[in-house]
């Protein structure tokens, strides 16, 4: 199978070398992933250096905790929006759904997509499986999917634990029928486990081991 339509090529390190951003984004664009996946003080550089190529510039919002306030977690997609990203990947308020505060979960990940959705931009919803029970999963992507958020996605890949099959089938089945798509990350390293997401129901791969996984 061809996976690299699947992808979102990521570099997400905290030392990440300016260097580093430039290889990835050679690396997307000559093997056509769907987008480059970076920190937003990346964005305006990774934005100019797609021009032009069939590959999109992506960033992370309130990474990697979601634990900022509403407020800013909308004025750093704006400021990502402003520097030409295509693709926002939010963190939810983690803590708030643990708490069981759902009506706050929703209207933080609300205002982002509305941030987002305005300016004709994707906009993914990063819920933190391996902190959630079962029940939590399911609840917390089906606030993803009515708040009309692109994609409800695994994981931030900087918790305890990142993309699993069982969790990418829970989310596919609370998300089934509506609008909203599943992206799995974290922790993809092979084709057979890039493989094994998209069969569960992800339609989207956040992975840092593109190469290895398209075999190259």
């Amino acid at each position: 199978m061809q996976f690299n339509q699947y992808i979102d090529h990521t570099l997400l390190a905290p030392d990440a070398t300016e260097q580093q951003v430039e290889t990835v984004v050679q690396q997307a664009i000559d093997n056509h992933f769907h987008t480059v996946m970076i920190n937003p003080y990346w964005v305006a550089k990774v934005h100019q250096l797609l021009a032009g190529t069939d590959v999109k510039t992506a960033c992370v919002i309130g990474f990697p905790l979601g634990a900022n306030t509403t407020k800013i977690k909308v004025a750093e997609a704006e400021d990502a929006i402003a520097n030409g990203v295509d693709e926002l990947d939010m963190v939810m308020n983690i803590g708030e759904m643990k708490s069981g505060h759902e009506d706050k979960v929703e209207a933080d990940i609300q205002a982002v997509v509305g941030a987002g959705h305005a300016a004709d931009k994707v906009v993914k919803v990063i819920i933190e499986t391996c902190l959630l029970t079962d029940d939590e999963i399911t609840r917390a992507a089906k606030i993803v999917a009515k708040t009309g958020a692109d994609f409800v996605k695994t994981s931030t890949g900087f918790s305890t634990g990142g993309a699993t099959v069982h969790a990418v089938k829970l989310m596919a089945a609370a998300v089934q029928g509506t609008s909203t798509a599943v992206k799995a990350s974290g922790g993809i390293h092979t084709a057979d486990e890039a493989q094994a997401m998209i069969d569960a129901g992800a339609t989207r791969l956040g992975v840092s081991h593109s190469m290895q996984i398209i075999g190259k």
